[in-house]
């Protein structure tokens, strides 16, 4: 929540603010203590203490979160513990002399799978994916270019 700080507020504020610079860890350890009301994590670096410290600072004068925001955080948070990471689906397996068909900028590829490896206009390559590359001129997976892998929800547009 905001709130409308005075000016003294303020100007104290950004006083506290560049003091904080020169203090050396164990005051800003200290200083975490009081403001947090807990220990400091031990692993955390200097940077990142001084942000939380000052963060905290400013909280105090100008107020935090809105409990709406704070809430919603929090279920994110919570969500974020249960939920496992997402996988990508296994490519389908395809049988060796199957053909697959993809259509590129107007051209239509043929692609035959054999038991080591594909077959593209006579030539040998050992994966869908340097088939891919070959064709494109960039690097896909072969199964997602070929349609036998869908895109991740967490991929985006430009991802392959």
């Amino acid at each position: 929540m905001k709130r409308n700080p005075s000016e003294s507020g303020t100007r104290n504020l950004a006083d506290e603010l560049a003091e904080l610079r020169g203090l050396d860890a164990t005051t800003l350890r200290q200083r975490w203590r009081v403001l947090y009301r807990t220990e400091a994590p031990v692993r955390i670096g200097h940077a990142l203490l001084l942000q939380a410290i000052a963060y905290r600072l400013q909280e105090r004068v100008l107020g935090g979160l809105k409990p709406s925001t704070r809430r919603l955080l929090e279920r994110a948070a919570e969500d974020k513990v249960d939920r496992r990471p997402p996988t990508e689906a296994p490519a389908t397996r395809v049988a060796p002399g199957s053909v697959l068909i993809r259509e590129w900028h107007g051209v239509s590829h043929r692609v035959t799978v054999l038991a080591e490896g594909v077959l593209l206009r006579g030539a040998r390559y050992r994966s869908l994916s340097e088939v891919a590359r070959k064709i494109t001129g960039t690097r896909w997976s072969g199964p997602r270019f070929f349609g036998l892998r869908a895109p991740t929800k967490r991929s985006d547009h430009g991802t392959r």
